[in-house]
């Protein structure tokens, strides 16, 4: 029932194949020879079981679970990853702050109690025959799994599709080369041979993946509670007590009272040219009090 199957869809690819090629007018045939060659290598494909592939299996999992300790369990998964022939493809811790909180411990010191969050991210290959095994290991590892997910996809059809359209592909080149084929443009021939090399990377991502599966790890801890000894960062911490300030103020005051001494000092001349005008003015106010009292209004 599969060889019917799949002789139905080789036959159904090759003609779809043949369709648009016809309808691009990219090349056409020489002679009658040709028709006859295409028919024949029609057969030909269709009884070849080579081209029948076995099953394409991809898997991929995912898991999401708590540990004690994250960065002794990320060594762990590195050690079991080695020791099943797998390959860490990417890792990445982080850790972030929750919150935190000072408390004064002296005048220019403070102790910050921080709470953080620790988790980390990793991808890993594993054969895909150990993929099973790899990830009940894993799961013992932590205190208890919040998700576990495993996928399987298919990739026969997609496979069988590329090595259909590669092998017609590759007759449609031969028969150019033979001169059975005339290609008008030749930057066809370049994207024909092009679209060959996608299709045989295609396939080779196909069987990589087949062959090794991908497992995204997530893993985290309870938040970590730090404590450390740091200096100050308030300025106002800093400021002198009130017995200073008060001591301070005191010395400051008997400070500008002395200089305000000394300023009145350095304004002696004009202390003494002050008084000197006055008692002339007084002296000047008895003799002459006749001229006072008519400058008066």
């Amino acid at each position: 029932m599969k060889t019917k199957i799949f002789t139905a869809l080789a036959a159904g690819v090759l003609l779809l194949g043949a369709c648009k090629g016809g309808r691009s007018g990219n090349y056409e045939a020489i002679n009658n020879s040709s028709s006859a060659d295409s028919a024949k290598s029609d057969k030909e494909t269709m009884a070849d079981t080579s081209l029948f592939v076995q099953p394409k299996l991809v898997k991929s999992a995912d898991m999401r679970f708590k540990v004690k300790n994250v960065q002794q369990t990320a060594e762990k998964i590195t050690a079991l990853t080695v020791k099943h022939n797998g390959m860490v493809m990417h890792h990445q811790m982080e850790s972030s702050a929750q919150g935190s909180q000072d408390y004064r411990i002296s005048g220019d010191s403070v102790r910050r109690v921080s709470a953080f969050n620790t988790n980390e991210d990793m991808t890993i290959k594993v054969p895909s025959d150990k993929l099973e095994d790899f990830m009940y290991q894993v799961a013992h590892m932590g205190t208890h799994v919040t998700l576990s997910k495993m996928d399987i996809e298919d990739k026969s059809l997609d496979y069988l599709s590329a090595r259909l359209k590669l092998k017609s592909r590759k007759e449609l080149v031969d028969q150019q080369k033979k001169g059975k084929v005339t290609i008008k443009n030749p930057l066809n021939v370049l994207l024909l041979k092009d679209d060959m090399v996608d299709g045989q990377i295609d396939n080779l991502k196909i069987d990589a993946a087949v062959k090794f599966s991908v497992i995204t790890l997530n893993f985290y801890e309870s938040n970590t509670i730090i404590q450390e000894n740091i200096a100050n960062d308030d300025p106002s911490a800093y400021q002198l007590s009130f017995g200073k300030r008060f001591f301070n103020s005191v010395a400051y005051g008997w400070f500008l009272f002395t200089e305000l001494i000394l300023a009145l000092t350095n304004l002696w001349v004009f202390v003494l040219a002050a008084i000197g005008v006055w008692m002339l003015f007084r002296f000047y106010k008895r003799k002459h009090p006749a001229f006072l009292g008519a400058i008066k209004p």
